[in-house]
């Protein structure tokens, strides 16, 4: 049976919660394998009100991915091609141009780059992406280059990692997004993405890009041959991070989507799964200020229950969004503003509209300003 608060070892861990003491391997592996999944929701949700209020933030933002042609070969991407596949593609600097204009165009704060690592494009290429899109239009926030990219980039140039970033951000990188992390546990990569940039170098990009200022998000990749165990490890591995720099602004669970994939026969994980996870994301990590609830892959009605489950974020507009559809993701390709107000509100939630640092948004008419960060003890 699952364990509820009668059981004394869940009362230690809620009267741990709190008091707001932090939470330590053998209670988070008791909570991800035995917790009742309402009792876990609860304490979590504790968490998530005591340091976020009633607010849930959401940005208005789009995706671009300069190209699908990847070297590598993941065992759970439906996203890559190879060069000569019929669906590959790459971006020509009018077609970023384009899809940059069409964002300030729809009110977008943010651009979020991510893609393939395309073996015949050189460091230039990509660091060209970045100076079209913030010369194209500066005021968008460029969220960019997970450090699977950047360590491709270090690769191709023989240079190091801190060389790399500070080119990016003289060409107007903002700030980078948490990809890539899969699940940090060294057996567990090689049965997924065996020859991908491993664990130690994530970390080591990370620390460097908040040495130098950017902040980031990080991920964790769950529900296909990873277990309980080697999801606490990934979870405080990140604490332990963000202990020293503070650089993480928030942290997304993602699940995975198997259809078209080398892994196609794991059953996707469900929605008690998804709960699951975040909840616990939320409760592990103490020293993370969000949580955020993706709607994109959890899908619109598992994203607001997940603002009870310690989530505080369901993300944004999402326009233009490829690779998790293309792993079979059923959700809409992007949604309005009012569609996720109306997500929000029917969560119980205020929505507040935010930049990619997390400063309130503040619109008038078709122009935006920002103003200082939300806190919860501001929430009525």
């Amino acid at each position: 049976m699952p364990l509820t608060l009668t059981d004394p070892r869940m009362q230690r861990i809620a009267d741990k919660v709190a008091a707001s003491e932090r939470l330590t391997f053998e209670d988070g592996l008791l909570l991800d394998e035995q917790a009742d999944l309402h009792t876990l929701g609860q304490l979590a949700n504790q968490v998530r009100e005591r340091r976020n209020g009633n607010y849930a933030w959401y940005n208005t933002n789009i995706h671009l991915n300069p190209t699908n042609v990847c070297v590598y070969r993941c065992r759970f991407c439906a996203f890559r091609a190879d060069l000569k596949d019929e669906k590959a593609y790459t971006f020509t600097d009018d077609m970023l141009r384009t899809r940059v204009l069409e964002g300030r165009a729809s009110g977008a704060t943010e651009i979020h780059v991510v893609g393939g690592l395309h073996h015949k494009k050189s460091f230039d290429w990509y660091l060209n992406v970045i100076r079209v899109i913030h010369q194209t239009c500066p005021e968008i926030h460029i969220k960019a280059w997970t450090p699977v990219e950047i360590n491709w980039f270090a690769f191709i140039t023989k240079k190091p990692i801190r060389w790399v970033l500070e080119q990016m951000v003289e060409a107007g990188l903002g700030s980078m997004p948490g990809g890539g992390a899969e699940i940090f546990d060294e057996e567990v990569r090689r049965q997924i993405c065996e020859h991908k940039a491993d664990s130690d170098v994530w970390f080591d990009v990370h620390r460097t890009a908040h040495e130098l200022g950017l902040r980031s998000n990080a991920t964790m990749l769950y529900g296909h041959v990873e277990k309980a165990s080697h999801r606490i490890d990934h979870l405080l591995r990140l604490r332990d991070l963000q202990d020293q720099t503070k650089g993480f602004q928030t942290f997304i669970p993602l699940a995975f989507h198997p259809d078209n994939t080398e892994l196609s026969g794991i059953v996707k994980p469900d929605i008690l799964m998804d709960l699951r996870m975040i909840a616990l994301a939320r409760l592990m990590l103490d020293n993370f200020d969000h949580i955020k609830a993706y709607w994109i892959m959890l899908g619109e009605q598992t994203a607001q229950l997940a603002l009870s489950y310690g989530a505080d974020d369901i993300d944004g507009t999402v326009v233009h969004e490829l690779i998790y559809h293309d792993a079979g993701a059923k959700t809409p390709e992007g949604m309005t503003v009012e569609q996720l107000h109306r997500l929000i509100r029917e969560a119980g939630r205020i929505p507040v509209e935010r930049d990619t640092l997390y400063r309130r948004v503040i619109r008038r008419g078709r122009e935006w300003s920002v103003g200082e960060p939300v806190h919860a003890q501001q929430n009525a």
